[in-house]
C-alpha cells in the first residue's frame, strides 16, 4: 500500500500537470472501488471546474476546485493515478477518467479496487470532517517528543504498534516504521512507557529524516507502486530492514530477523535494537 511518501510524490508530479487546467468530462467504468462513484456529484460539482490545487492530508490526495468542491483520492492497496493524451488506449483497470482542457487524461486505475474517489464541498469538508481523529502530520511542529511522551504515558503498547496508529501520526506505515525504529536504535516491541524523552527525540527526528529521504527519492516502490509518469521510486535500495530477514545488519552485520506484530510483518535488527 502506498505511504505518505509514495502519495506525496504523486501529489508533487500532480500538481503541475493540472493546476488551472479545467476538467471537461469525466467518465466511469462499470465497475465500483471500495465506495461507490458519486456520479451525481461528479457531474455537477467536477465537470466545468478548473483545478485550483493539489494537496496531501495523511494518505489521502486532495484536489481543490473553483466552485468550492474538492475531489479527494485514497489510492487504497494498488491505486495510481497518472496523466496520458487522451487517444492513449485505456488499461484494464482504469476505472476512473477525466478529460483536461489540454488534450491530457487524468486517470485512476486500481487493480484490486480497494482505492475510492468522493467529492465534497468546502463547508462538508469542515463540518463532515474525513480526517477528524487523525493525528498531526510528521513534519508538522505538533508532531514532537512532548507530544508522544504525553500520548505514550500510562500505555504498555509496542512502539511500533503505536506509531502505525494514524490517531497518534498519520503517514508512518508499516515500511517507515520498521526504518525509523532501526535508525533511531528501538526495538519495534519496546512498550511506549519505557521510552524517555531522548528516546522520542531521535525517534522524530529519524522519521523526518527518513521520509524525506524517501520522498527525494520517488518512493518505495515494493510491489506496483508507480507516480504520475509511470515510474517506480527507488527508496527501497536504502532500505536497512525491511524486507531484508536473514541479511547482513548495515551497522553490525547480524542478520536481520522478521516476526508479526499486531499482524503485521516487522522487521529489526536483534543486537542493534534491544
Amino acid at each position: 500500500m502506498p505511504e505518505l511518501p509514495e502519495v506525496e510524490v504523486v501529489c508533487q508530479g500532480l500538481a503541475p500537470l493540472v493546476v488551472k487546467r479545467k476538467i471537461l468530462s469525466v467518465s466511469f467504468s462499470n465497475k465500483k472501488l471500495r465506495k461507490p462513484f458519486p456520479r451525481a456529484r461528479m457531474y455537477s460539482q467536477v465537470e466545468g471546474a478548473f483545478i485550483l490545487g493539489v494537496e496531501r492530508r495523511a494518505k489521502y490526495i486532495l484536489l481543490r476546485l473553483t466552485g468550492k468542491g474538492v475531489l479527494l483520492f485514497h489510492l487504497g492497496m494498488t491505486g495510481k493515478i497518472g496523466i496520458f493524451p487522451s487517444d492513449t488506449p485505456r488499461r484494464k483497470h482504469d476505472h476512473l477518467r477525466f478529460l483536461l482542457d489540454n488534450g491530457k487524461e487524468m486517470r485512476f486505475n486500481d487493480v484490486r479496487r480497494f482505492g475510492c474517489v468522493e467529492v465534497f464541498s468546502e463547508k462538508e469538508l469542515r463540518e463532515s470532517d474525513p480526517f477528524a481523529g487523525l493525528g498531526p502530520e510528521p513534519f508538522s511542529e505538533d508532531f514532537s517528543a512532548e507530544y508522544l511522551l504525553e500520548r505514550a504515558r500510562g500505555k504498555k503498547l509496542p512502539v511500533k504498534s503505536f506509531l502505525m496508529d494514524n490517531r497518534v501520526v498519520v503517514g508512518l506505515g508499516n515500511i517507515y516504521a520498521n526504518e525509523t525504529l532501526f535508525a533511531a536504535c528501538t526495538h519495534p516491541q519496546t512498550p511506549v512507557n519505557r521510552l524517555l524523552k531522548l528516546d522520542w527525540q531521535l525517534i522524530v527526528k529519524q522519521s523526518r529524516r527518513i521520509l524525506e529521504k524517501a520522498i527525494a527519492m520517488g518512493g518505495s516502490t515494493i510491489s506496483d507502486y508507480e507516480n504520475v509518469s509511470g515510474e517506480a521510486g527507488y527508496f527501497q535500495l536504502e532500505l536497512a530492514v525491511y524486507g531484508r530477514q536473514g541479511k547482513p545488519c548495515p551497522r553490525c552485520g547480524l542478520p536481520i530477523v522478521r516476526f508479526v506484530l499486531g499482524g503485521r510483518a516487522t522487521f529489526c535488527c536483534p543486537a542493534c535494537q534491544k
